[in-house]
């Protein structure tokens, strides 16, 4: 692995990875980067299977539909420590999880989380979408409806969860919640919008670019193996244990 700077940040892709291993591995990745264990930010770059979570915020009557229809439907609902309400995540829709140490990244809250829509805003601009920001609620919009949605957590400094773009995911299970706790509000994705096939792998790459670019980071990609090797404390080698197909 090259020789890591101050202004590196270290990235993990996955194709998909179950929600709560994911939730795990922030977790674990944000202990190590309190402690000093990882001396770099990381981020972590994947989809979900389908899930919904609740945020603080979250009120269970932004919930449509039944327990029981979604036990059928085999999807989970996952309370988590973010900010914001219920959300849905699946594939197709690429989540983004950036582990940031804000304060010795010189970054106010309100400041990164307008970062976290500007990645997303580049990179709907760069195949057309003329997405904007809402005064009001967080996310990217486009018309009036969702594209991209913003929720984070910090601990000590540290930032986790982050945004989430919607490429080319069914729309489908947002009509069984209140997106974001909103009533009446559309959601949209970056296929929909343009009316066309859109490629993951090529937004992957887009989102990337602009990441660094907004960051002002240089990513340098690991694998899990690589990264359980910089941790040396906490129980973030278990987390490994839970693997997800690496890209």
């Amino acid at each position: 692995m090259p020789e890591l700077g101050s202004n590196t940040c270290l990235c993990l892709e996955f194709s998909l990875m179950e929600y709560r291993t994911a939730l795990d591995l922030q977790r674990n990745i944000v202990l190590a980067r309190q402690t000093g264990a990882i001396e770099n930010d990381v981020v972590l770059i994947l989809e979900h299977p389908p899930v919904f979570t609740l945020g603080r915020r979250a009120g269970i009557e932004n919930l449509k539909a039944s327990r029981a229809f979604l036990e059928r439907k085999k999807i989970p609902v996952i309370p988590v420590e973010r900010g914001g309400d219920i959300t849905f995540h699946g594939p197709g829709q690429l989540v983004v999880y950036p582990i940031i140490d804000l304060t010795k990244a010189g970054l106010k809250v309100m400041d990164y989380v307008a970062n976290l829509e500007e990645i997303m805003l580049r990179t709907a601009s760069d195949r057309g979408i003329p997405a904007k920001r809402n005064p009001v609620n967080r996310g990217i919009w486009v018309a009036g409806k969702k594209l991209g949605s913003v929720g984070i957590s910090i601990k000590r400094g540290v930032s986790f969860h982050g945004f989430a773009l919607n490429v080319n995911l069914s729309l489908k299970p947002f009509k069984w919640i209140n997106p974001c706790g909103l009533t009446d509000v559309g959601v949209t994705s970056m296929e929909k919008e343009l009316s066309q096939k859109i490629s993951m792998s090529q937004v992957r790459e887009v989102v990337t670019h602009h990441f660094e670019s907004v960051f002002g980071f240089d990513l340098v990609r690991i694998d899990d193996n690589k990264l359980n090797h910089l941790v040396n404390c906490c129980d973030a080698e278990n987390v490994f244990m839970k693997r997800s197909r690496s890209l």
